[in-house]
């Protein structure tokens, strides 16, 4: 089994994971984490994104496993927003994903997704869905008394977006988690002014974007060899 996964990762994917697993466990006990199920959700999420940038559906199963355990974490900040968000949204859209996912293989293989090209007009769709979504978030989490409200509601609009074209299986979601990252970090370097043990997550989501922007390159090359390979 351990011979199949290191053969099935290239180098530059095992180095990228390494170094990934590595600032995060780093992060944590230099800056005197304390929250061990954090560190938890770290290493489930970041191995997700590695699975899900090959379009492997394990990526999928990982993602809701993080959500659930992020989710928590999220309330006991207050962060509401992000607690509805991953609870609500993420985690049910990343099962739906995941079915999906198996559902559209690449010739027969189950552990590569077969690329999706959006048409122009789910572009406006989804552009459209968003932006009602984005509005009703942020009633919600305004009468919840959210802390930092308006990153908050952006953490909504780009989660919504990623999980939308990850459903859908674009290459684009990778885009979508990048800049729900760069969100993510504003908000947990918010929260680090109180507590300086979240300063792991901020590390957390930082590596996360990293690996998010790897996940899009890569997609765009499946995407590149699937169409050859189809042609």
């Amino acid at each position: 089994m351990l011979r199949r996964i290191n053969s099935y990762f290239t180098t530059q994917e095992k180095a990228l994971w390494l170094a990934s697993v590595g600032a995060i466990v780093a992060s944590f006990f230099l800056l005197e984490g304390k929250e061990y199920l954090t560190l938890t959700a770290s290493l489930i999420g970041i191995t997700s994104l590695l699975f899900n940038a090959k379009g492997n559906p394990v990526g999928q199963a990982l993602t809701v496993v993080f959500s659930l355990i992020y989710g928590y974490i999220s309330y006991a900040c207050a962060y509401y927003g992000e607690m509805i968000t991953y609870l609500g949204m993420t985690a049910p859209m990343a099962l739906l994903a995941l079915i999906s996912w198996l559902r559209h293989p690449f010739q027969g293989n189950r552990a590569q997704v077969l690329v999706n090209k959006i048409s122009r007009r789910e572009h406006v769709f989804m552009w459209l869905l968003t932006a009602a979504v984005t509005a009703a978030f942020y009633f919600i989490l305004k009468a919840l008394g959210t802390a930092n409200l308006l990153p908050s509601t952006v953490s909504v609009t780009t989660s919504f977006l990623a999980v939308y074209l990850t459903f859908r299986r674009s290459p684009l979601y990778a885009l979508g988690y990048a800049a729900n990252d760069v969100v993510l970090i504003i908000l947990w370097l918010l929260a680090a002014r109180s507590d300086k043990g979240y300063l792991s997550v901020v590390v957390c989501f930082a590596v996360f974007l990293v690996n998010d922007i790897y996940g899009f390159l890569n997609w765009r090359r499946m995407e590149k060899k699937q169409a050859s390979a189809s042609s």
